[in-house]
């Protein structure tokens, strides 16, 4: 039996907002006749660390901003934030849609005043259906129990639409996590890496 092994990928995009920290001048030192500049304000609520937990991102995923969830705008929110790239944190949520790998820059100004937005990326939920992310969906940035997938050359499989809404048929579906393929029932076809505690997808043919 040949063994396929699926490799999430991820989409990346550039962030491309700078967000402004609020500074105040003090009034001349009267024995010294400078000025002295106090630590730049932190701002709270919205906008105070970029695209943290809860926040929402415009639609787009080579160019966005970070907006308000109120906003007509907003297309998705962050349920997991981590510096870094996702080789260096956790995975994000199983239910994730998709992520935004957010680019290192130096501001003027930025969330905490240091002058620099950290690499990180954040794990992203489409405000609105369709949820590529959810068991079945046909996408995302990981394969959990219930989604499908189909064979590529190399020994590699992509994931689909269980649903055979995507643009290929699904093939095999995952039915099962296990910490490693002796685990997996007698009717498994395929074995799919998932990563995480579980890594092994025992996959059956649909």
């Amino acid at each position: 039996m040949r063994v396929r092994e699926w490799r999430p990928g991820a989409v990346w995009a550039l962030a491309g907002v700078v967000l402004l920290a609020g500074c105040r001048e003090a009034p001349p030192d009267a024995a010294s006749g400078t000025a002295a500049v106090a630590p730049p304000v932190r701002p709270s609520g919205y906008g105070a660390v970029f695209l943290d937990v809860g926040e929402c991102s415009s639609f787009g995923r080579t160019s966005f901003t970070e907006v308000s969830c109120r906003s007509e705008r907003a297309a998705a929110r962050v349920v997991a934030r981590h510096d870094g790239t996702t080789r260096d944190g956790p995975p994000c949520p199983p239910t994730t849609d998709f992520v935004l790998h957010i680019s290192e820059q130096w501001p003027a100004a930025d969330e905490d005043g240091d002058g620099m937005v950290p690499r990180g990326h954040a794990c992203m939920r489409s405000l609105q259906p369709p949820h590529p992310g959810d068991p079945g969906g046909g996408g995302g940035p990981r394969t959990v129990v219930g989604d499908c997938v189909y064979a590529l050359a190399g020994g590699r499989v992509r994931e689909t639409a269980c649903d055979g809404s995507g643009p290929r048929r699904p093939e095999f579906k995952v039915t099962k996590a296990v910490d490693a393929r002796s685990g997996c029932p007698a009717s498994t076809a395929l074995y799919v890496r998932l990563g995480g505690a579980s890594p092994v997808g025992c996959a059956v043919p649909v």
